[in-house]
């Protein structure tokens, strides 16, 4: 073999070692870059759950604020609720009362329970051995829950006359009274239980008062023109409710 047909095989031979050695490499570089969008792809799922993690962790109940951009508020503080915070979450504003309820006869006929939140008095009766059917509820001004007693302007006896008319709080006079509440509804078991809120006076006061259930419902006043022009002061006083059946002295507890 002549010298130049060795130098150009070598340069042939090299030529194609050379060829092999970059595509070797542009294969190797491919796959590379393969893997790498992979990474990037992975990078892509787990960015999202930690910035998630970020916003959850945000700052430690006992960080400071801040009013940086970007900042993350915290979630929770470190702020013990107050104490006087009931198991419903509404504070206790003014103490509490309640009132056992009974009949005419002296039988059991319940219990009324008096709490307070945001502003008002909230009223829990459940009653017991009363005929079914709507019942008026009131507040009545006097604490005296007598059977075959007379109203304290005089008058005949009644049951429960000596507990007086509804309740009327100081600086209020007018219709509805503030001792009117809802009517509550006994069942064929003669049970019934209802729960309203009143802003028309506070814990303080009715303590010393009663609470009443009448034999009839309650129509607050609430007269058809057909039957009558205008309700008359008997219906205003008393809301054709009838008889008393139920009665409790309403006492702090």
């Amino acid at each position: 073999m002549r010298g130049t047909d060795m130098i150009s095989l070598t340069t042939t031979n090299g030529r194609t070692a050379l060829d092999r050695q970059l595509q070797g490499s542009s294969t190797m570089a491919q796959r590379s870059l393969r893997n790498l969008t992979g990474t990037r792809r992975i990078a892509a799922l787990v960015a999202p759950a930690a910035a998630v993690a970020l916003l959850v962790v945000g700052c430690s109940p006992d960080e400071e604020p801040t009013d940086a951009k970007g900042t993350t508020p915290s979630v929770l503080t470190g702020n013990p609720a107050p104490e006087d915070v009931g198991a419903i979450g509404a504070p206790s504003e003014g103490g509490e009362a309640t009132a056992e309820l009974e009949t005419p006869s002296g039988e059991p006929a319940g219990k009324a329970t008096f709490t307070t939140a945001e502003g008002s008095v909230i009223v829990s009766v459940k009653a017991e051995n009363l005929a079914p059917g709507f019942h008026g509820m009131h507040l009545h001004a006097v604490g005296k829950c007598e059977a075959n007693s007379t109203p304290p302007t005089g008058g005949a006896a009644g049951d429960f006359l000596s507990a007086g008319g509804h309740l009327q709080v100081e600086g209020h006079s007018g219709h509805p009274a503030s001792g009117d509440l809802v009517s509550i509804f006994i069942d064929e078991a003669g049970n019934g239980e209802t729960t309203t809120a009143s802003d028309a006076f506070s814990i303080e006061d009715i303590i010393d008062t009663s609470i009443m259930i009448h034999e009839k419902p309650d129509n607050f006043g609430n007269i058809p023109t057909k039957y009558a022009p205008a309700p008359d002061e008997e219906t205003l006083a008393t809301g054709d409710a009838g008889k008393r059946i139920a009665c409790g002295v309403i006492e702090k507890s």
